[in-house]
């Protein structure tokens, strides 16, 4: 019997569609989950970019695209131009769908969902957010020792080192909109689906942001509310008109153009 293996850096090709065995199968399903995970992580994506990232052949990055989009983990789209657009078709990229985010997702998503549910009927809304702030108030407590010790220019580069250690597959870079500023993209929350009930998870997040950072910070984007990334706007130093002390950070404020949410990845 013959079958298609690869292994990186190298291509062994024969033309059945035998089964892998176990061990083979396993080494198959963990770059699957590798590939998953780099798009999840990075964004929308190219698939010469992943197969540059992994180190394997074109044929083997197609097979495992396939198989993910057959899956419904990924799907393919047209990238947005940047500039001028040239001729040709457009580049294709793959992104992670909802039901790719759910593979991620924390297994305990009910049970978190449940006990804020019985926690807002038995002592109210209020109780809710005392509750979100007491989670991130751990997470500041960690962040905050590291952020304090580099520039202000420094911190949200930091801030989203740390929000990656902490599986937020976090980025930080200059934010696309006039005025300037700074954009933290989160690829990935672990929360989001209890979050899209309980928005006090989201408002305690930003609220530490900005405490943090030390400046006005404006969420625009959020996985919650089906954005593909959480996008947070970080106002210039000294910049506070339009930052988060102008908008109350308990408000997701979406800027819209043409119907899209204005975000880059970052």
């Amino acid at each position: 019997m013959s079958r298609v293996r690869e292994r990186e850096g190298s291509t062994v090709s024969d033309a059945t569609a035998t089964p892998l065995p176990g061990p083979e199968r396993g080494a198959e399903n963990g770059t699957r989950a590798r590939v998953a995970r780099i798009i999840l992580e990075q964004g929308p994506i190219t698939a010469s970019e992943l197969g540059e990232r992994l180190g394997l052949t074109p044929a083997a990055i197609r097979r495992h695209l396939d198989n993910l989009t057959a899956e419904g983990m990924v799907e393919a789209r047209d990238a947005r131009p940047r500039g001028r657009r040239g001729r040709g078709r457009p580049a294709r990229v793959f992104a992670i769908t909802e039901a790719g985010r759910d593979a991620f997702v924390h297994a305990y998503d009910d049970l978190a969902a449940n006990a804020l549910r019985f926690l807002a009927q038995t002592a109210g809304p209020e109780a809710v957010s005392d509750f979100a702030r007491s989670q991130v108030a751990e997470l500041e407590r960690r962040y905050k020792p590291k952020l304090d010790a580099v520039p202000p220019e420094q911190r949200i580069r930091l801030l989203a080192e740390a929000l990656s250690n902490d599986g937020y597959a976090a980025a930080a870079g200059r934010a696309p909109a006039p005025g300037g500023g700074d954009q933290l993209c989160q690829h990935h929350c672990p929360v989001a689906h209890v979050a899209a009930e309980f928005p006090q998870l989201c408002e305690a997040e930003i609220e530490a942001f900005e405490r943090l950072l030390g400046t006005p910070v404006r969420r625009l984007a959020t996985i919650a509310h089906g954005d593909g990334v959480c996008t947070t706007h970080v106002t210039p130093r000294g910049g506070g008109a339009g930052g988060g002390h102008g908008t109350p950070a308990s408000k997701a404020v979406r800027h819209r153009a043409g119907g899209r949410v204005q975000h880059k990845d970052v």
